[in-house]
This record gives structure tokens, C-alpha cells and sequence, in this order.
């Protein structure tokens, strides 16, 4: 059976997960325009323009969500490829799994083992909490460390990270991370990770918010520091990079 995204699914998330920011939004342009009609015309018109790009920065940030979540094709999974023969592949979420289902679907004949390395205590984000309330996890997901995946070394055909490794904010921590993912992978394996970068495109897309990903350049001294290399790039969208990576060494 074929899993369908609901239409608007994408934003209408982040908006249920995020609310909170588009009412501190709404207050904060309110009381702009509220004090900017009790002051004088020289000093109306840049807190007019302030209270436009603050409004314009959140609709913006909106739109480009429809089009990365929505529309882009991210999670139809046709960038992920298949060579028949995998026995295991492993999905790994920080507490919000949307794509094991979607991989499930896609490798009908393959066993797929969810893992989840949500931990409340370093994860305090209300956004991941509203999330994990809102959808159950997917079924028999194990719950691990950052530092132990629980699983054999050699084992997965492949291994997704999708949109969470950046949820690992200590550089250590996320180079050993890194260096499980390297340990459980088969010789011949893959690890796809798919990030936002902190670059220039999803400055325009989210501003300041563009803070939370990393660089590509912090992505690639990880990789390296784990001793994975990049096999190849893709470009979901201008918004979306998800990196290939096997053992170094290998040839595939």
C-alpha cells in the first residue's frame, strides 16, 4: 500500500509545532504599528518598513517551507536509489520521524529497523515535544544513544539521517555519531544524510533561523573526523542537501 503525504502537510506542521514564534511575530508587529501611529511622520515610515520585513521575513519563511516540504518532491523519495539486493536498511530520527514509512514503502521486500535518539534532557525544543505528541512513533523504533546504535557491526545495506544529525549540537558527540554509523554500515553500504546548510539560500529562506543548520564546511570535517567520504551530493532543492557517504577506502 502506497503511503500518501497529506496536501499542506509539510508547513501546516511547522506551523502546528512552531506556533508560539508566529504569535511572538503578530504581537511584535502589532505593538510596532500600535506605537508607530502615536509617534510623528519622520519616524513612522522606518518602523512601518521594520514591521514589513518582520512580516515579510515569516510569510517568506512560510513559503519557501511549502515549497522544500509540500512540493519539492523531498519526501517521494525518488532520489534515493535501490539496488534490490539490500537485506537492512536503518532510519535514524530525533524524536519525529516522517520517513520511515515512506522507506518501508519504497523497500517492500527489505527489513527496516527505526531508531531514535531523542533524549529530553538535551532535546528541550517545544517544537520536537508538540511533534512526538503528535505523531506516534513508527512502529518497534528503538530508542538509543547518540554514542550506541545497538546494532551489529556490519550489518545495514543502508543508513538515512534525514533532517536530524544537526540535532547533535556537540561537535564530539556528532563525530562519534558519525563514527557508529561508519561501524554498522556493510563495506559496500551507503549513509544518506539530508540536511539544510547554513548557506546564503536558506538565509533567504529563513533568516537568522538558518543558524540552527551547519555549514557544509562543519558537515565535511565530520565526515572526514569519522573517517566517511563522500561518494555523491545531491541537490534536492536549492534548500536541501543530501550527502552519500560510504567507509573511506571503499570503492563502490
Amino acid at each position: 500500500m502506497e503511503v500518501m503525504r497529506k496536501p499542506f502537510q509539510g508547513v501546516l506542521n511547522i506551523i502546528r509545532f512552531n506556533w508560539h514564534y508566529y504569535i511572538i511575530a503578530f504581537v511584535l508587529v502589532t505593538i510596532i504599528l500600535l506605537a508607530a501611529n502615536k509617534l510623528g511622520n519622520p519616524i513612522q515610515i522606518p518602523i512601518y518598513f521594520l514591521s514589513f520585513l518582520i512580516s515579510v521575513s515569516v510569510l517568506a519563511s512560510l513559503l519557501f517551507s511549502f515549497y522544500v516540504y509540500d512540493l519539492s518532491g523531498l519526501y517521494n523519495l525518488a532520489w534515493v536509489k535501490q539496488s534490490g539486493a539490500e537485506s537492512l536498511i536503518v532510519n535514524i530520527n530525533a524524536g519525529f520521524d516522517e520517513t520511515s514509512e515512506l522507506l518501508l514503502n519504497k523497500f517492500k521486500s527489505t527489513e527496516l529497523i527505526a531508531l531514535d535518539f531523542y533524549d529530553p534532557k538535551k532535546h528541550t525544543e517545544v517544537s520536537i515535544k508538540r511533534a512526538r505528541k503528535a505523531y506516534p512513533p513508527f512502529s518497534n523504533t528503538k530508542q538509543i544513544t547518540t554514542n550506541r546504535l545497538q546494532l551489529a557491526d556490519n550489518s545495514a545495506d543502508k543508513i538515512f539521517v534525514i533532517l536530524s544529525a544537526h540535532e547533535i549540537r556537540k561537535n564530539n558527540e556528532r563525530i562519534i555519531f558519525f563514527k557508529e554509523l561508519k561501524r554498522v554500515v556493510k563495506p559496500n553500504g551507503q549513509i544518506y544524510i539530508t540536511e539544510h546548510l547554513r548557506d546564503m539560500p536558506n538565509f533567504l529562506a529563513y533568516n537568522i533561523g538558518f543558524l540552527h543548520f551547519y555549514s557544509k564546511r562543519i558537515w565535511l570535517t565530520t565526515f572526514n573526523a569519522a573517517g566517511l567520504k563522500i561518494k555523491e551530493e545531491l541537490k534536492i532543492t536549492p534548500f536541501i542537501s543530501t550527502f552519500i557517504l560510504h567507509k573511506n577506502g571503499n570503492t563502490i
